[in-house]
C-alpha cells in the first residue's frame, strides 16, 4: 500500500483573508459566541459614547418579534459622505472595514475625547456575524440608509432629502443576528437590561429605554444622581456607615500627570453581611473582570482607613492590615474616564491600563480622608469592621498552621522569606541571578512576595532519577522552599506543607531568559506534575523595551513597556497615530532584570494589579488524565514526547530534524 503523500506547501497554499472574513474565521477572538449580546452591546456603546461627549439625550433598544434587535439615538448621526482617502461612504466603511471608526484621534481634536471605541473593530464584526443588518442615519437634513446581508452590501447607500416629520439627528441599527455563530440566538434579557440600566447610571440626564414588541412592555430607566441612586436600591444589605461617593477629574493644571477630563467617579457602600455589589466601567464599557481602576479604588480606599487607623491609634498590637481586609465588605460602582484606555481582550472585559490605578488612587484616597476626619464616630465604625476582618483573617491562617505539623525543613539562606502564612496568597519567584535577586528583593512586597535567586542554568532534570535530584543545590533549593518533594506523574503527593499558592519563573527577557524558563518548566513537568496541575506554576513576563514617549496635546510623557519585539512595533505604530513623529520617543533595552529599578521591576512585573502573569496549565487531554478521565492518553504522551524530543539527550537528530524545517521562522536575538 503506497504511504500518504503529505499536503504540497507552495505559494498557492497561502490564503489572504479579506474585509470581514477573519470575523467569520474566527468568531471567538472578537466577540463573545455564548449568545448575540455582544455585538449588540458594540452598537449600544456607540450610542453611549455620543451621549458621553453631550450629543445625545435618548437611547432606545428594541426587541422586535422577528428576532431582531434595534438600536436607536438621537446623536449627531453617522457621516455618510465620501470618505477623502477611501472614496467610500463613511458609514460604510464603519461596518465593513476592521479598524476603521473615528475614536482613534484623541488627541489632535477627533470627534470622541473618550469613548469605549478604540480599534474600530466594534460594529464591523456586529456587521459581520449579522445574517441581515440595516442603518439609518438622520443628519443635516437628509435620510441616508444602506443595507448588509452576511457582512456585504446589500442595499448601497441610498441618500434623500428628510421630510417635516423626519427632521432629526440621529441613528439607528437594526441587527439580525446570524444564529450560526453562537452557542444559542437568544438575547439574555437580564444581562441586556443590567447593561441599558447601567448606561442610565453612568449618563445622569440620558434616557434609555427598552421596547418588547412581543409583550408590548416599555422599560425606562434615568437617573438624576446617577451612581447614589443605583447604590442604594440595588444594595442587598442596609450600609454600615452613610455611602461614601465623590468624583474627580483632572484639570488642565494636572497635565504633567494625567490628561484634562482624565479621573472616576465612584460610590462605596460597607456592608456587615451579605453579598456585596461590586461594578466598574470605563467609558462607560462594563469592565466584570475588573482591572487597574477597581485596583485604584481598593488602594486609594485602603490608605485612607489605614492612615485614620494609625492616627487615632486604633489598631491592636500583633494585627497587620491588608488591602483585603478594606475592601472585603465593600460594595461600590465605580465609572472611571481614561484617555487611551489598554483592555484586555476585544471585548473589553478587564482594564490593563497602568496608570489608571494612579488615576483613581489619587482621586479616592484625598476624599475619604477628608469624609473621615469629618466624620469621626462613623470612621471609628468603619476601623471596627476592618479590623475585625483582619483579626478573622489571622485566626484562619492560624488554623492552617497548625494543621502543617511540626516536622519543617531548614530554610535555604539565600531564600528571602515573605511575612505572611497565608499559602493561598503567598508568591515565590524563582529569579535568574543574585543581581536580578538583589532587585527583586527590593521592590516586592514582602508582605506576600518570597525571592529565591538561582545562580546559572539551572540543572535539565528530564532524564534525572528523582533519589538524585538533591545532589544539584539548585534543585535542592527549590522543593525545600516551596515544601513540596518531587514525584511522579501517578503519584498523589502530600501538598499539606505547600508553602506558596503561586511558584512565579521570574528570568529575562531574552533568548537566555527563555532557556531558564525551559529548564524550570521541564523540573516541574518531571518531578511536581501535581503543581502544575492545581495551578501554583505560572511564569512571569518581564518587559524587554521601555519607550520613553514625550507629551503631546493632552496627554502627558509617557513610559511605556513592551514585552518584545511585536509589542515595540505596535507600540510605536500607536504613538505614530497620536501624532509623533519617528525619533520623537527614545527606546531603551533592558540587557536583564538586574538592569531595572527596584520601582520599575515592582510597576512592570511583581505588581499583581500591574504585572503580566501566565499561569502555566497542562493541555485539556492532560487535565482530563489528570483527573483520572479516560482518553486522554494521546494528549499526555504527544506531550511527553515533545519533551523528550526537547530535553532528552540522545534527542540530538531529532533537535537537529527540528531546526532544519522551522530555523528559517525565527528571528535570532544577539
Amino acid at each position: 500500500m503506497a504511504s500518504r503523500q503529505p499536503p504540497a506547501y507552495s505559494e498557492s497554499s497561502i490564503r489572504v483573508l479579506k474585509g470581514l472574513e477573519p470575523v467569520r474565521q474566527r468568531p471567538g477572538m472578537y466577540t463573545r459566541t455564548d449568545n448575540p449580546l455582544h455585538i449588540v452591546q458594540e452598537v449600544i456603546d456607540n450610542s453611549a459614547d455620543e451621549a458621553l461627549g453631550g450629543h445625545c439625550r435618548h437611547i432606545v433598544v428594541t426587541l422586535h418579534t422577528d428576532g431582531s434587535v434595534s438600536v436607536e439615538d438621537d446623536g449627531r448621526g453617522i457621516p455618510f459622505g465620501l470618505h477623502p482617502e477611501e472614496n467610500a461612504p463613511v458609514v460604510e466603511l464603519v461596518f465593513t472595514r476592521l479598524h476603521a471608526g473615528g475614536k482613534f484621534d484623541k488627541l489632535q481634536g477627533g470627534a470622541y475625547s473618550f469613548s469605549g471605541g478604540l480599534h474600530g473593530v466594534g460594529v464591523s464584526v456586529t456587521n459581520a456575524l449579522a445574517a441581515r443588518l440595516e442603518v439609518t442615519v438622520w443628519r443635516d437634513g437628509q435620510v441616508a440608509q444602506l443595507v448588509f446581508a452576511d457582512g456585504e452590501v446589500l442595499t448601497p447607500l441610498v441618500v434623500r432629502k428628510a421630510t417635516r416629520d423626519e427632521r432629526k439627528h440621529g441613528t439607528r441599527v437594526r441587527i439580525w443576528p446570524n444564529a450560526k455563530y453562537f452557542d444559542s440566538p437568544h438575547l439574555p434579557l437580564t444581562e441586556l437590561t443590567h447593561l441599558l440600566r447601567s448606561k442610565a447610571v453612568l449618563l445622569p440626564g440620558v434616557s434609555v429605554d427598552l421596547l418588547q414588541e412581543k409583550s408590548g412592555e416599555t422599560t425606562h430607566w434615568e437617573y438624576a444622581r446617577g451612581l447614589r441612586d443605583y447604590v442604594q436600591s440595588s444594595l442587598p444589605a442596609e450600609p454600615f456607615i452613610d455611602l461614601f461617593e465623590g468624583e474627580h477629574y483632572a484639570s488642565a493644571a494636572d497635565h504633567e500627570s494625567f490628561a484634562e477630563g482624565e479621573g472616576a467617579a465612584w460610590c462605596v457602600a460597607f456592608t456587615e453581611e451579605g453579598a456585596v455589589l461590586r461594578e466598574s466601567y470605563v467609558n462607560l464599557i462594563p469592565t466584570p473582570a475588573g482591572g487597574t481602576h477597581e485596583a485604584g479604588l481598593r488602594e486609594g480606599l485602603f490608605q485612607a482607613i489605614k492612615g485614620f487607623i494609625e492616627l487615632h491609634s486604633l489598631l491592636p498590637k500583633g494585627v497587620k492590615l491588608l488591602p483585603e481586609d478594606v475592601f472585603a465588605r465593600a460594595s461600590f460602582v465605580l465609572s472611571a474616564r481614561v484617555l487611551d484606555p489598554q483592555f484586555q481582550g476585544q471585548i473589553k472585559e478587564k482594564l490593563n491600563s497602568r496608570d489608571a490605578l494612579r488615576l483613581v488612587a489619587q482621586a479616592v484616597r484625598p476624599m475619604l480622608e477628608l469624609w473621615l476626619n469629618a466624620h469621626v464616630d462613623l470612621g471609628k465604625k468603619l476601623a471596627e469592621l476592618v479590623i475585625r476582618q483582619a483579626q478573622s483573617r489571622l485566626r484562619a491562617a492560624q488554623k492552617v498552621e497548625k494543621k502543617k505539623g511540626s516536622g519543617v525543613a531548614v530554610l535555604p539562606g539565600k531564600l528571602t522569606d515573605c511575612e505572611s502564612r497565608d499559602v493561598a496568597r503567598n508568591e515565590l519567584f524563582l529569579v535568574e541571578g543574585d543581581s536580578a535577586g538583589g532587585s527583586a528583593k527590593m521592590g516586592r512586597d514582602k508582605e506576600f512576595q518570597a525571592v529565591l535567586p538561582l545562580r546559572g542554568k539551572v540543572l535539565n532534570a528530564w532524564e534525572v532519577e528523582r533519589d538524585r535530584l538533591f545532589a544539584n543545590t539548585e534543585i535542592h533549593d527549590i522543593a525545600v522552599a516551596i515544601g513540596v518533594d518531587p514525584h511522579g506523574k501517578d503519584d498523589t503527593p502530600d501538598l499539606s506543607n505547600l508553602r506558596y499558592g503561586r511558584i512565579c519563573i521570574l528570568s529575562d527577557a531574552d533568548v537566555d531568559g527563555a532557556h531558564i524558563q525551559v529548564l524550570l518548566l521541564t523540573l516541574f513537568f518531571r518531578h511536581f506534575r501535581r503543581l502544575i496541575a492545581q495551578g501554583h506554576i505560572c511564569v512571569a513576563r518581564p518587559p524587554l523595551y521601555r519607550i520613553d514617549a514625550p507629551a503631546r496635546g493632552k496627554k502627558p510623557a509617557q513610559k511605556l513597556y513592551v514585552l518584545d519585539d511585536a509589542e515595540l512595533l505596535a507600540a510605536q505604530d500607536k504613538l505614530r497615530k497620536e501624532g509623533l513623529k519617528d525619533g520623537a520617543w527614545q527606546i531603551s533595552r533592558f540587557k536583564g532584570l538586574g538592569e531595572m529599578s527596584a520601582e520599575q521591576l515592582w510597576d512592570t512585573t511583581l505588581n499583581p494589579d500591574t504585572r503580566r502573569l501566565y499561569r502555566v496549565r497542562l493541555d485539556d487531554a492532560e487535565a482530563l488524565a489528570d483527573a483520572g478521565q479516560p482518553g486522554a492518553a494521546a494528549g499526555v504522551a504527544a506531550t511527553e514526547q515533545l519533551f523528550h524530543q526537547l530535553m532528552g539527550k540522545g534527542e540530538a537528530q531529532a533537535r537537529r530534524s527540528l531546526m532544519e524545517d522551522y530555523g528559517d521562522q525565527v528571528e535570532v536575538d544577539i
